[in-house]
Order: C-alpha cells, then sequence, then structure tokens
C-alpha cells in the first residue's frame, strides 16, 4: 500500500554549519582549467582516523546531507553521526555555494557559457582535495544515490587505496540511450527558453519557463506509476467538474507546477545542464583497479535506474574479483525510494560496513 503522504521535499534547510574552502586551479577531464575552485560542504562528528563517511549527493542536491537523506544520515540513523565523521559537499558545477555556472569568475561577472564541461571525475577529484584539507586520507566508506552513487563508483576506482567500501543506490555505471533522451528534453527546454540567451542570462533573470519544464520532465521520472497513482488519480483540483480550459485542471498538474515553482528559487539553470551532461558522459569504474567493498541497492519500481543496472554493475565488480552484494528492495515509491526509505537501505549500509 502506497503512503501518499510519502513524496519528498527536496529543498534543503541547513542545520549544521556549513563552510566553504578554497581548492585552487583544476585541471578538468575535458582540457579546460578553471583557475579557481570553491567547494561548499558541512561535517558531523568527529574523526578518529578510520571512521570518515562521504556522501555523494544526487543531481539537485546540496551539502546538507542530513536534510535530503535524513533517513539515512543523522544520530542514530545507518549513516550514524555519533558514530562516524560524514562529510558531504556540494559538487563542483553546482550552485549550492561551491563553483558551478553562476558563480563569479576572475573578471567578477558570472560564469555562464564560459563555464566548461564537468565530469564525473573532475568532481571526485574536487571531493578528494576537500578530502585533503580536511585531513581525511581514508574513507571508512563513501555513498550516495542516483548521481551520487556514480560518484561512489568513481572514487573506487580514481582513488582505490582511500576508499574501502562503496555504497551505491538505485543508480548505474552508465545511462541508457532513454535515461539521455530524459536528460536531452531537459536540456532543449532550458536551451530553447529565450531568456537563456546563450546561458549568459543575468541572476535573476535566467530561463524560468524553460527550466521549470525540466524539472516537471524529471519529476515524472522520480515516482511511479503507482504513486503518482495514490497521490492524485485524476481528481481535480479545488473542483468537482472541468472547466474546459487549458489551465490548471487536475491535482496533478498543480503539484507539478508547484515543485517546479520551488525549484526555481534554489537551482541554476546553467547547472542543470552541465551536471546532466556530466552524467550522461559518465562510462563506469575500472572494477580491476578497485579495491573496495560494494553494496549495491535497486527498487523494484524504480524504472529510470531499474534493477538491471545495479545487477550489471555487482557482476563486472564480482568478474574482476572485488567483494560485492546486490539487495533489490521491494518499494513502491520509483526512484526516490532510495530517498524515502532508511529501513530497508540502512539495512544494506549496516551489513556492506560489517564486512
Amino acid at each position: 500500500m502506497i503512503d501518499p503522504g510519502l513524496f519528498v521535499e527536496r529543498d534543503s534547510a541547513p542545520d549544521s554549519e556549513g563552510k566553504t574552502v578554497a581548492l585552487g586551479a583544476m585541471r578538468l577531464e575535458a582540457g579546460s582549467t578553471l583557475p579557481s575552485v570553491r567547494l561548499a560542504y558541512q561535517t558531523w562528528g568527529r574523526f578518529d582516523g578510520e571512521n570518515a563517511v562521504l556522501v555523494c549527493h544526487a543531481l539537485t542536491g546540496d551539502s546538507n546531507a542530513t536534510s535530503w537523506w535524513d533517513r539515512m544520515v543523522g544520530p542514530g540513523r545507518p549513516i550514524d553521526t555519533d558514530r562516524y565523521f560524514v562529510i558531504c559537499s556540494n559538487v563542483l558545477g553546482g550552485c549550492q555555494g561551491s563553483t558551478g555556472p553562476s558563480s563569479l569568475a576572475e573578471d567578477d561577472a558570472p560564469y555562464g557559457s564560459r563555464f566548461p564541461i564537468i565530469t564525473v571525475g573532475d568532481m571526485v577529484d574536487a571531493q578528494a582535495r576537500l578530502l585533503d584539507h580536511l585531513g581525511v586520507n581514508y574513507l571508512a566508506a563513501v555513498a550516495g544515490g542516483s548521481m551520487g552513487g556514480m560518484q561512489a563508483l568513481e572514487w573506487t576506482s580514481r582513488y582505490p587505496q582511500r576508499v574501502q567500501r562503496a555504497f551505491v543506490s538505485a543508480s548505474a555505471m552508465r545511462h541508457s540511450a532513454m535515461q539521455i533522451a530524459f536528460n536531452e528534453v531537459g536540456r532543449q527546454a532550458v536551451m530553447r527558453d529565450p531568456r537563456w540567451l546563450g546561458g549568459d542570462y543575468l541572476p535573476g533573470e535566467g530561463p524560468d519557463d524553460g527550466l521549470s519544464v525540466a524539472r516537471m520532465l524529471g519529476h515524472l521520472t522520480f515516482l511511479s506509476p503507482g504513486a503518482f497513482e495514490a497521490k492524485f488519480a485524476r481528481r481535480l483540483q479545488n473542483k468537482l467538474v472541468p472547466d474546459y480550459h487549458l489551465g490548471i485542471e487536475f491535482e496533478v498538474e498543480s503539484y507539478l507546477q508547484y515543485q517546479a515553482g520551488k525549484f526555481l528559487k534554489r537551482f541554476d539553470a546553467n547547472s542543470q545542464l552541465i551536471l546532466t551532461r556530466a552524467i550522461d558522459y559518465y562510462e563506469g569504474p575500472n572494477f580491476s583497479a578497485a579495491s573496495a567493498k560494494y553494496g549495491f541497492v535497486s527498487y523494484t519500481s524504480d524504472w529510470i535506474y531499474p534493477t538491471s543496472m545495479s545487477t550489471e554493475a555487482h557482476a563486472e565488480a564480482v568478474a574482476a574479483g572485488r567483494a560485492s552484494f546486490h539487495r533489490e528492495i521491494d518499494l513502491p515509491y520509483g526512484h526516490d525510494a532510495f530517498l524515502l526509505d532508511g529501513e530497508l537501505q540502512g539495512e544494506a549500509f549496516r551489513e556492506l560496513m560489517t564486512s
């Protein structure tokens, strides 16, 4: 039975002290150089030299893991901030305090269209510099879902001596053609908005219409058909009979527009473009170069990151001689299940941490 109240509110409200660190210049995989990089990050708990856990966020997340992954991260939670030293940063290319397209370049104007293409590997390299700054040479685990899972995978092959375990939830080694297609439709919605201006819009004057459509499209991929049906069915919005016009008629239409409106207040359109392109480029880890133990989790109702993608990654890890397990969890909430599930997913994380 689906609880219609279990819909994710994705806006974060910081509940610990956020910080920003300057990491210097970075040479990027695609060949460009960012002359100055900053990462926004938060930490919880006390570091004892061996208990660091890096949490990596999904596409539109931020450094406040105790908000968007509150069922997994916090005191007494599976990623227990009383036991572990937990670190989470806003990714390179983001817009929640880290260097991204909306950041000021050396000329004190936003990067806009000048911001270079980045990769998941670049995100991980920036995180590695953050850990150097914090004096953390070794991770007991790196954990994340969706795009965060890709970062966790990349950590294991890019910095194999620094990672003991990787927890990868509702993710994939590489995007399918369909996943790339969904992202491209979202990008085109932004880029075809006249106010995009080739990426050089002014703050507060961006392509809100296009970004709204991209966000509504994204929400269609976050949830399962059953979740939509349980929450909305075909109910009309605040009326018993339709008005026969092209405005809002159904509750689900109102919900999508409401979510899109909230998104505009916290996310940058160019970051949407840059980050979706980065995950479309991602091409999986080199398991043979890794030494980590892996725990993969997938959800039966997640049709955008289906179980087959997790079983494929698990099989490749095992074939390369890595210790790995996969757990498929039967929950009806679609891709959002990795944000909603603390209990079953939490059991899998604890299993990994005792292996």
